[in-house]
């Protein structure tokens, strides 16, 4: 027999939303994310495609410059030109700076900081808005569905999965977030820019 789409009947569906929710809830009260980076949070965090980099010199302002951090996770700079930034923390890029401008800088001076961070990553499958969406904020797998509207009636939520290049390679990893909705088991998953979340159907073979 062919399989078919196993939609769950309305009183048992409200109780599986409420079920989620309540999940949901308390997975957000255990795993508190800032929404805004204070300046300690932002020398540990690493810089991401998307993020907005103010760099300035104070001895040498031509220098100066507001640079997005490309796919590549490159920026261009005056003088040295393309720079890989991504995965450095603001800490560390000044710390390159100032070596690929030693010759340059009197003042050996050099601030970074990120003014503003986004990123895109994509959902699809069994959820109410699937497609491309946007973050300025970190992200797990549970949150990053609930963007794209929530899974929808026939959502198989055991069998979740998340695409990921890792330089030239591309990783897939598999995510049971019924039984951590549960609390069968603990942990998040967190989501990296250009991730590709797909939350399957459930099936049923009569």
């Amino acid at each position: 027999m062919k399989p078919i789409l196993n939609f769950p009947s309305r009183p048992s569906y409200i109780l599986s939303v409420a079920a989620f929710l309540i999940g949901l809830f308390a997975m957000i009260s255990l795993t508190p994310i800032a929404v805004a980076q204070t300046d300690e949070t932002q020398e540990a965090a690493a810089i991401i495609e998307g993020d907005v980099l103010s760099i300035s010199f104070p001895a040498a302002g031509e220098l100066n410059t507001s640079q997005k951090v490309r796919r590549d996770g490159r920026i261009t700079l005056p003088l040295v030109g393309e720079v890989v930034v991504a995965g450095l923390t603001p800490k560390e890029l000044e710390t390159a700076l100032l070596a690929l401008y030693d010759k340059q800088l009197v003042t050996k001076e050099v601030s970074v900081s990120i003014t503003s961070s986004s990123y895109a990553f994509y959902v699809n499958g069994a959820v109410l808005r699937a497609g491309k969406q946007m973050s300025d904020r970190s992200l797990t797998a549970l949150e990053a569905i609930m963007e794209a509207g929530g899974p929808s009636p026939s959502a198989n939520l055991k069998k979740v999965t998340v695409l990921r290049r890792e330089g030239e390679d591309f990783t897939l990893y598999k995510i049971n977030l019924k039984d951590i909705l549960s609390g069968k088991k603990k942990g998040v998953f967190q989501i990296q820019p250009a991730d590709i979340i797909t939350v399957p159907e459930k099936f049923v073979i009569f």
